[in-house]
């Protein structure tokens, strides 16, 4: 059986679990930060991320990867080069919020004028900016991947409370307009964790 690893609160695990919903697969829910859980990860994946697929013999690292491999899998339609790019904004906003999140956690001032924390927030402007405009425009109408991607990348900023989204209108829409789906709900990190 297909074998998913990761935590319920990473935006970048609970997009697959969302896209998987309808899929046969375990998720095994893995506490990455310390314990025995993190010799788990260790064993499987060097880079000590998550998310991974165990598929029989084959693991596969990275969402995007793993994204790659089950669409071929379940022979599901390749994301058009349009979606690529989606795909690559929606990523770029989540690494540098990702990055962000653990240097706060580490208890180090990332809203210091220094170079990587102005990069990082310059980043995330200019993507969630421009993810606004392309909810605007219609191109996350559909419930494909991309758009399982946006609403976890947006649930996500709110669950955590990231970036202030009050001048984001679509990306907020979007978002209620997607709380209630049953993907959404069943892995929703507020009930989970």
């Amino acid at each position: 059986m297909l074998k998913l690893y990761g935590s319920t609160t990473s935006p970048f695990v609970r997009r697959l679990r969302m896209w998987l919903a309808n899929s046969e697969h375990q998720f095994i829910n893995l506490q990455i930060f310390d314990g025995p859980d993190r010799e788990i990860l260790a064993k499987r994946n060097p880079t000590l991320k998550i998310p991974m697929i165990e598929d029989g013999d084959e693991v596969i690292f990275d969402s995007r990867v793993i994204y790659r491999y089950l669409t071929q899998k379940f022979a599901f339609p390749s994301p058009s080069w349009e979606q690529e790019n989606q795909l690559t904004l929606i990523d770029a906003a989540t690494d540098s919020l990702v990055q962000m999140l653990l240097l706060g956690r580490s208890d180090i001032d990332t809203s210091e004028d220094k170079m990587y924390f102005t990069l990082q927030r310059e980043r995330v402007d200019s993507t969630l900016g421009h993810l606004n405009e392309l909810v605007k425009q219609g191109h996350f109408a559909d419930w494909h991947y991309p758009a399982i991607c946006l609403y976890s990348l947006i649930d996500w900023i709110e669950f955590r409370t990231l970036h202030d989204l009050q001048d984001m209108d679509g990306l907020l829409a979007f978002h209620q307009a997607n709380e209630q789906r049953i993907e959404a709900t069943a892995t929703n990190p507020r009930n989970e964790t």
